[in-house]
């Protein structure tokens, strides 16, 4: 455990908030057993990802700009998705540019963290007392991936996972098809996407799929059940917090 005691705000996103509380509950749990005084501010919403990606810059702007106000002076953010930790880090410097707003979004970006990047690289942990006694492959969101570099700070982390054996696989930085509205509007396109990595995952032979992100996992574990295969898809918290049995 870390010496001393931190202090962060919980964003669980709104896909944790309204479909994956356990997500959120698995990160407030690992975040408190580093010693972290976890704090999660009740009308905290949105980043407001979702309207900024389809356009909608005005909604956008009300909706982070009140993200802003929420988490002004609150110290370190952690979230559990690579995608809004990037709106914040990387896309709200483009929202804000120019605004009275603009030294608020720096200030947000420079403390807000992916829980993976904040367990390893800020709290300098990998052995969380996770056990999982079974085969477990990782799929690299394409956000957490490619605005934020992670990936090795997962892959750290599950490989101290006692008992689990970590398969690699094939494909693991291609997209899964889901991109938020682009599995909606390109549904198509989307879908032989995720027929491929679909196809990569049942390879693997793994009891979980496992992710940094929900709405990968949402799209994978659909995909999964259409096929009737076995493996599961679950978040990295819950496997890092013991909340996954293994069958």
């Amino acid at each position: 455990m870390t010496t001393g005691r931190r202090r962060a705000v919980l964003f669980a996103t709104c896909i944790v908030d309204q479909l994956y509380p356990t997500v959120g509950l698995a990160t407030a749990e690992l975040l408190e057993q580093q010693g972290v005084t976890v704090e999660v501010p009740p009308d905290l919403l949105c980043c407001g990802q979702m309207a900024f990606n389809a356009g909608f810059r005005d909604d956008a702007y009300a909706v982070a700009g009140r993200t802003l106000e929420v988490l002004r002076g609150k110290g370190d953010v952690v979230m559990p998705s690579g995608s809004c930790a990037a709106m914040i880090r990387h896309l709200y410097h483009e929202l804000f540019a120019h605004t009275p707003f603009a030294g608020m979004a720096a200030d947000l970006a420079h403390r807000t963290y992916e829980l993976s990047e904040y367990l390893v690289d800020v709290l300098g942990v990998t052995e969380v007392g996770a056990r999982f006694n079974s085969r477990i492959t990782y799929h690299d969101s394409c956000h957490g991936l490619r605005f934020l570099g992670l990936g090795a700070q997962a892959r750290a982390l599950l490989g101290r996972v006692q008992g689990a054996e970590v398969a690699p696989l094939p494909g693991c930085d291609q997209c899964c098809g889901f991109g938020g509205l682009f599995a909606v509007k390109q549904h198509t396109i989307s879908t032989a996407m995720l027929d491929r990595k679909i196809e990569a995952i049942a390879s693997t032979n793994a009891d979980l799929v496992v992710t940094g992100d929900v709405s990968c996992m949402t799209q994978i574990a659909g995909g999964l059940s259409r096929r009737n295969l076995p493996t599961r898809a679950r978040h990295l918290a819950e496997v890092l917090a013991n909340m996954v049995d293994a069958r």
